[in-house]
């Protein structure tokens, strides 16, 4: 199957309408809370949902027997592009992470009776949730198999003990879908599995929410404690012992839905910079016509188009039932990247007012750092593309020496 970089009618008149909402109802709202999330009461998060219901782009990425467009990942890249944007747009369109990566991973393993009750909702945009993964050191963060979580079994369910750390989205979640150890030991790399458990459980505790570079997230990022937590089997997300391969489900197709929304932000800084350099005399003449600028616009548009290009490439692998492992890492690296550089030199291009609060562009240099962190730093995935580069060659040599 060739990769096609041209979508549907329908998807096209998705991307636009995408568009015409952040524009028109999205941006004042971002610019209200001058991009941060943490004081946006959420009577406006469900104004923006109702606004992107009205306009036919709610939840793109969930199936339409959960109320969502089922756009697959191919024809999300645009949509998400679009809401990108705006730090709100995907807000607006319920498809802000850790939310949407959860929804994916609820539809793909959840039970029917787990889907009822946690994904419809969730869906729905009635309620919030996050993945509790990360653990303060000595525990899971880049490498997920340091996992020291534990779940142990009763007569009655299950007991989960732990401390979580840098929770996305956990201030205001109703649920978390919580990875712990029922085997083995930390840097095994099975054992684990996933629970749904409800945050108001008797045990579960929001420690903090730490102060971060960032501030766009809804619900921040929070430190979490788990005395005690008694769920049920029925929280089992999956099969026991099975945790480690279902983040996989979650991971490939989350870091794509990343880079598209970080793209859209990209595309928002490049064209602030580019009608900067259009508009802005100095030195006798445009901005735009110095030699050193025209190389920062340039520079950001190969950035933009070779960033899209890999992302179509891996959500192409992805839709075509593949795990995408290395594309999905190489993608991410890049654009994680590619993006910093764009708001960079669109900072640089725009002078006093880029780093100013009277444009976006400093909000979304402070967000778009944490992008070479977030989902995996760049230095782990460039060590995972390396590995399976060597092993396959490896293979190849061994194979070629065999008489």
């Amino acid at each position: 199957m060739a990769i096609s970089f041209e979508h549907s009618a329908q998807v096209v008149a998705a991307t636009e309408r995408t568009a015409a909402l952040v524009r028109e109802e999205v941006l004042p709202v971002e610019r209200h809370y001058r991009g941060s999330a943490h004081d946006m009461p959420d009577e406006v998060r469900v104004r923006l949902h109702d606004a992107a219901r009205a306009a036919g782009v709610f939840a793109p990425h969930v199936g339409a027997r959960f109320g969502g467009m089922g756009l697959d990942m191919r024809d999300r890249a645009p949509v998400f592009e679009a809401a990108g944007y705006s730090l709100f747009g995907p807000v607006a369109l319920n498809c802000s992470a850790p939310d949407e990566g959860n929804m994916h991973l609820l539809e793909a393993v959840a039970t029917r009776t787990q889907q009822d009750r946690y994904l419809r909702p969730l869906a729905a945009g009635a309620i919030r949730s996050c993945f509790a993964m990360t653990e303060p050191a000595p525990g899971a963060g880049s490498d997920p198999t340091a996992l020291r979580t534990t779940a142990t079994r009763t007569a009655a369910g299950w007991v989960i003990n732990g401390h979580k750390w840098f929770i996305t989205g956990a201030h205001g979640a109703r649920f978390a879908i919580v990875m712990a150890r029922t085997s083995g030991e930390p840097g095994d790399r099975d054992g684990a599995t996933m629970f749904l458990a409800d945050t108001d459980a008797p045990g579960f505790t929001r420690v903090r929410d730490i102060d971060t570079l960032d501030s766009a997230s809804l619900g921040g990022h929070s430190e979490l404690l788990f005395d005690n937590v008694e769920v049920s089997d029925d929280a089992v997300l999956g099969e026991v012992d099975r945790g480690f391969a279902y983040a996989q489900v979650r991971l490939g197709p989350a870091r794509m839905t990343h880079c598209m929304r970080w793209l859209g932000a990209a595309r928002r800084a490049a064209d602030i910079a580019a009608e900067r350099a259009a508009t802005r005399h100095a030195f006798g003449g445009k901005l735009g016509d110095l030699g050193m600028v025209q190389q920062l616009v340039a520079d950001n548009e190969i950035d933009i188009e070779a960033s899209r290009a890999l992302i179509y490439r891996a959500c192409w692998e992805l839709d075509a039932g593949e795990r995408g492992a290395q594309i999905t890492s190489v993608a991410k690296t890049f654009v994680a990247e590619a993006v910093g550089r764009v708001v960079d030199r669109s900072l640089q291009v725009c002078g006093a007012l880029g780093i100013s609060e009277d444009a976006p562009l400093a909000a979304l240099y402070r967000e778009v750092r944490a992008f070479r962190i977030y989902d995996g730093p760049s230095e782990t995935h460039r060590w995972a593309i390396a590995r399976r580069v060597l092993r396959a060659t490896g293979r190849t040599a061994a194979q070629e020496s065999t008489p």
